[in-house]
């Protein structure tokens, strides 16, 4: 939004990013929403964070025909069919993501469905990633469901899940994490320590330099190898949106480090500006919606299109993936070839 502002505005209008933390807890959701809804009048929200804070925010933001754009979760709630008038992705969902994960292993490292199984939390967020794996071995013709293991919200203690895994440890080959950072890498932790190293991949949502930082912090040799899928290309990528992002936050937040959670950050952003853009100087809700759903094909400057439309309000549906090597560094990995 500061790019955008430095270069005018929109139609001379200046935009204005209000955030409020909720410390991913949905009690102090409700107040943020109320406060944003009814002090502030917000005109939309966007980047909203996460699928338990979500579950909160949403009905509030629909009763009030409030646009909810972009949000940072690929939770199942955002993603009705047909879908909810005011809600737009940008972002593909978190069963996209865990079953081109189960595609990897089953296709790419010929990884039985039997052998595959899952970390996820105790709640919507995992319910969804771990409903994709379910999926997704179903569509392969296996019928069983894998073997789940969790964590509560907000907590780190996950020595039961590590327990669980080491039953199985002479038959699991490869663990799906749908878990936020610090409960990913103790799970890892503990399983490694126990001489038990099954492939490990995770979703987006774990947040990648929190991750890679918290392994670093405990050990090089609990990154090597770790596999963690992406809703946006690498921030290294050689692709003019990313060029472009690479630029504004050198720019505007010069001390703060690429990321894929920063450059998905952007990308929303800038896709919310063309909507607006196209709504006309007198935006307003209704016109934003029918703009954002005229945006089918739209080239941001990625290495695929971003589609929209009536019957269609996620964006993407492109996931990426990345590997860490020791020293917690993230590389391209290629899920299909």
């Amino acid at each position: 939004f500061r790019e955008q502002n430095e270069a005018g505005g929109l139609f001379g209008r200046r935009l204005e990013l209000i955030a409020l933390d909720d410390g991913y807890e949905p009690n102090r959701t409700l107040q943020n929403m109320l406060e944003l809804l009814d002090k502030r009048q917000v005109f939309a929200f966007v980047g909203n964070v996460g699928t338990p804070t979500t579950k909160i925010a949403l009905p509030l933001a629909l009763q009030k025909k409030t646009i909810f754009f972009g949000a940072f979760t690929g939770a199942d709630l955002l993603r009705k069919n047909p879908p909810d008038r005011y809600v737009f992705n940008f972002r593909p969902s978190y069963r996209q993501e865990t079953a081109a994960i189960v595609s990897y292993f089953t296709r790419r490292r010929a990884i039985e469905p039997s052998r595959i199984a899952v970390f996820a939390q105790d709640d919507g967020f995992g319910d969804a990633g771990y409903q994709g794996v379910v999926e997704e071995l179903a569509r392969r013709g296996y019928k069983t469901p894998p073997l789940r293991v969790g964590y509560r919200r907000n907590s780190n203690d996950v020595s039961a899940a590590v327990h669980k895994l080491l039953e199985r440890k002479s038959t699991i080959r490869a663990v799906v994490l749908v878990a936020t950072y610090r409960p990913a890498a103790r799970l890892i932790r503990g399983l490694v320590d126990a001489g038990f190293r099954p492939i490990f991949a995770t979703v987006s949502f774990v947040g990648s330099r929190a991750l890679a930082d918290e392994l670093r912090e405990l050990g090089s040799t609990y990154c090597d190898g770790v596999i963690v899928t992406q809703v946006v290309p690498h921030y290294d990528a050689d692709l003019p949106a990313v060029k472009r992002y690479r630029r504004a936050l050198q720019r505007f937040a010069p001390s703060e480090q690429p990321s894929f959670v920063s450059l998905e950050g952007y990308l929303v952003g800038r896709l919310l500006c063309e909507g607006v853009r196209r709504a006309g100087r007198d935006v307003t809700t209704s016109k934003l919606i029918a703009a954002l759903e005229t945006m089918n094909a739209f080239d941001l400057g990625l290495d695929h299109t971003l589609h929209f439309g009536h019957v269609r309000h996620q964006a993407s549906a492109r996931v990426y993936a990345t590997i860490l090597d020791a020293r917690g560094v993230y590389r391209p990995l290629s899920l299909s070839k």
